[in-house]
């Protein structure tokens, strides 16, 4: 049984080892170096009511994440939030995304925030697809912006204004 349920720090385990993957097999961050869980417990410790951190649990396992994250620092953009959403392989393909999507904007509504901002790899077009079935819409690509692989990216950028 799949629950959607705020993360705790007993997750951040499961959540880490989701997100190195991620790191390690994907261009679904630019990241490029595995976290510890040290410095998740710091990237954790920045989300608050505004800034959720949701996992989906399926039986005890942690098979997806997804947060919102404060977009910039100034205060002008307090009502602005970074998305992001990552399913463990295994689980991938099996509508786990789209429930989180759905319930991490709802979230972010809630908390009464006004837009939310998605950072997308040129070549991902899954997650640019998931964004745009909840609303999103492409705003702009920022051209060659990152490199992994030893392959310059671009990175498309999407929002939702709530």
């Amino acid at each position: 049984m799949l629950t959607i349920i705020p993360a705790t720090p007993a997750d951040l385990g499961q959540i880490t080892e989701i997100y190195n993957d991620a790191i390690q097999k994907t261009t679904a961050t630019f990241d490029t170096e595995p976290k510890t869980l040290e410095e998740q417990e710091g990237w954790f410790a920045e989300h608050d009511a505004r800034h959720p951190v949701l996992v989906v649990d399926e039986d005890g396992l942690i098979v997806a994440w997804a947060s919102l994250s404060q977009w910039s620092d100034r205060c002008a953009y307090s009502d602005a939030a970074e998305i992001s959403l990552y399913v463990k392989e295994e689980h991938r393909g099996k509508g786990i995304g789209k429930q989180l999507m759905r319930s991490i904007i709802q979230e972010g509504k809630t908390a009464g925030l006004h837009t939310v901002i998605a950072r997308i790899a040129g070549s991902n077009k899954i997650s640019a697809d998931l964004c745009i079935s909840f609303g999103f819409r492409y705003i702009g690509t920022m051209m060659e912006v990152g490199k992994k692989s030893g392959q310059l990216l671009d990175v498309h950028l999407m929002q939702l204004i709530y």
